[in-house]
C-alpha cells in the first residue's frame, strides 16, 4: 500500500490533475465546435498511464491558443468583455470589429499603398464541422482547411490588412420582439460563430461585414467595400490594386468530374468590379490551378460600340406615323421599356400610362381614353402586356375610339432585365428618377411563364423590335457595366 502510494499522486492531486485536463479539452473541443465528452466514453487506464487523446485525434491540429485557455480559467468577474464590437449600418450590414481597432494601425508611416487581403467567409474561411451544406449552430463549424489561419496570420506579417465580406441572407436585423426566436437564433449564432473566428485568429486588423438583405451591400455590388473604406479611414486611390486580392467560393466554376458546379460567380465579380485580383479558396490556400469558370452575364456585351469610344449613343428606333394612335409595350420588367418612352415617344408628345403608378387596368383604360378622346393626343402604353389576353383589352379600346394601335416588342433576355432593374433601384440619383425599388425573381419569372410574341393579327397596325443596348452618358456607363446581380 505504501509503495502504491508513492508511486501515484494523491487522490485530491489527481482528481485536481483530471478537472484541469477535461477543462482544456472541453476549451478545445467548444472552440472547434465538437463536443467530445459522450455518455459512455471511457476513462483513461490508470495503470497504463494513456492520459492524451487517441492518435487519430493527436493528428489534427488545434487552433485554440494560450489566451483562450487562460481565459476559460479565469474568473468570470475577472473576464475582459467581448473583444468585438458589433454595429449595424442602414438596418441591413452587420459589422465586427475588434474593440481596440483604429484606422492608424493600418497606415503606413511613409505613404505607400495598402495591400488589402479580403476573403468571403463560408466554404472559404470556415466550414460546417457538420458536414451539413449549412452550419446547424454556432459551434458547428471548423477551418475550411487547416492552414487557413496560419496563411492568414502570414499575410498580416506580410503587411496585408484582412477583412471578411460575407452575404448572409438568412439573417434579418429586424429586431422585432414578436418575431419567432429563429430570427433571433441566426443573428446570435452568426455573431457567435464570427467572434470564435476572429478571436482565435486574434489579427487586429481584420474585421467581417456581413449583407444581410438584397441591397447595394450584397456581393458582387460594392457596399461592403465601401464600408471598409469608410471604416479604415481609406479611399480606393490608397489601395495598392496589383498586390491586393479576394478570395471566395463562388467563381463560377463549371462542373469537372465529380466536382460541382460553383453556384453563382458573385465573389469573381465582386473583385471585378472592386479591381482586385480573383483566387478561390483551392487556388489560395492549396496552390490548385484554376477551373474553367462562365459568366451567365457581362454586361460590357450589352454596350453599344460607338458609346464606348464617344460616352453616349443615340439611335432614331421609333418614329410617330398617324396623328394619332396607341403605342402598346411588350416586355419584361427592367427591359428597358420606360428609358425607351422617355427618350423616344416623350419627345412626340405621347402620353404615358403605366399599370405601377395608376394601380388598375380599368383605370389605364379611362385615362388613355380621356387622353385620346378629350386630349386629343397619342397614348404609349408602359406595361408588360404579356399575353394576348391583356393586349386584346388595348386592341379592343382602340377599335372603339377608332384609332390605330401599334406594337414595341422589346426583346432584352432576363438576365439583362434583373441586371438592369437592380441598376435602376440602386442608383437614384443618376438612373432612377421614379425611385424605384428592386423586384423580386418572381416578377420575371411570372413575365416569362405568361409570355406569348404579339403578332399582327391580333390587331396592331406595326410591331416595332427593340433588341436591348445599353445607352446613356459615360457615368452611366460606367455604372451599369459592373457586376449588380
Amino acid at each position: 500500500m505504501n509503495v502504491f502510494c508513492r508511486t501515484f499522486p494523491s487522490a485530491s492531486s489527481w482528481c485536481r490533475q483530471s478537472q484541469i485536463y477535461a477543462a482544456c479539452q472541453l476549451t478545445t473541443s467548444h472552440l472547434s465546435g465538437k463536443i467530445m465528452s459522450k455518455a459512455g466514453d471511457k476513462r483513461p487506464n490508470l495503470l497504463e498511464g494513456k492520459v492524451s487523446p487517441p492518435p487519430g485525434k493527436r493528428r489534427q491540429i488545434s487552433t485554440t491558443t494560450q489566451k483562450t485557455v487562460a481565459n476559460f480559467f479565469t474568473p468570470s468577474s475577472q473576464k475582459l468583455p467581448d473583444p468585438i464590437k458589433w454595429r449595424e449600418v442602414n438596418g441591413s450590414l452587420l459589422v465586427g470589429r475588434f474593440s481596440d481597432f483604429s484606422p492608424k494601425q493600418i497606415h503606413s508611416a511613409d505613404g505607400a499603398k495598402i495591400k488589402v487581403a479580403a476573403f468571403d467567409f463560408d466554404s472559404t474561411i470556415i466550414a460546417p464541422l457538420s458536414g451539413n451544406k449549412f452550419a446547424r449552430d454556432a459551434n458547428d463549424w471548423k477551418w475550411w482547411h487547416p492552414s487557413v489561419p496560419g496563411i492568414l496570420r502570414s499575410l498580416r506579417d506580410k503587411g496585408y490588412v484582412l477583412a471578411i465580406v460575407s452575404n448572409q441572407g438568412g439573417i434579418n436585423l429586424n429586431h422585432n420582439p414578436k418575431l419567432p426566436k429563429a430570427h433571433t437564433k441566426r443573428l446570435h449564432d452568426f455573431k457567435s460563430k464570427a467572434a470564435a473566428v476572429l478571436t482565435q485568429l486574434d489579427i487586429p486588423t481584420i474585421g467581417i461585414y456581413a449583407a444581410t438583405a438584397n441591397d447595394v451591400h450584397r456581393k458582387p455590388r460594392p457596399g461592403m467595400w465601401r464600408e471598409f473604406l469608410s471604416d479604415s479611414d481609406l479611399e480606393h486611390d490608397d489601395i495598392d490594386l496589383e498586390e491586393s486580392l479576394f478570395v471566395g467560393d463562388a467563381g463560377g466554376r463549371t462542373a469537372e468530374g465529380k466536382l460541382k458546379k460553383d453556384f453563382s460567380c458573385s465573389d469573381r465579380n465582386f473583385a471585378a468590379n472592386i479591381g482586385l485580383k480573383y483566387l478561390t479558396p483551392e487556388e489560395f490556400f492549396l496552390n490548385e490551378e484554376p477551373r474553367v469558370f462562365l459568366r451567365v452575364f457581362d454586361p460590357i456585351n450589352y454596350v453599344a460600340k460607338d458609346a464606348i469610344k464617344n460616352g453616349t449613343v443615340s439611335v432614331e428606333l421609333f418614329s410617330k406615323t398617324d396623328s394619332l394612335d396607341i403605342v402598346l409595350f411588350c416586355g419584361s420588367p427592367g427591359c428597358g421599356k420606360s428609358t425607351f418612352y422617355w427618350k423616344y415617344l416623350q419627345p412626340l408628345e405621347y402620353e404615358r400610362v403605366n399599370q405601377d403608378l395608376l394601380k388598375s387596368r380599368d383605370r389605364c383604360l379611362k385615362i388613355a381614353s380621356e387622353y385620346i378622346t378629350d386630349k386629343k393626343v397619342s397614348v404609349a402604353v408602359d406595361n408588360t402586356n404579356a399575353d394576348p389576353e391583356t393586349r386584346a383589352h388595348w386592341v379592343h379600346l382602340a377599335k372603339k375610339l377608332n384609332v390605330p394601335i401599334r406594337c414595341v416588342l422589346f426583346t432584352a433576355p432576363s438576365e439583362v432585365c434583373e441586371h438592369n432593374d437592380v441598376v435602376r433601384a440602386l442608383n437614384h440619383e443618376e438612373m432612377n428618377p421614379e425611385k424605384r425599388n428592386i423586384l423580386p425573381k418572381v416578377a420575371f419569372a411570372g413575365f416569362a411563364t405568361r409570355y406569348q410574341p404579339p403578332k399582327l393579327e391580333e390587331g396592331f397596325q406595326d410591331i416595332v423590335t427593340v433588341n436591348f443596348q445599353f445607352e446613356g452618358t459615360a457615368e452611366q456607363r460606367q455604372i451599369w457595366s459592373h457586376y449588380w446581380v
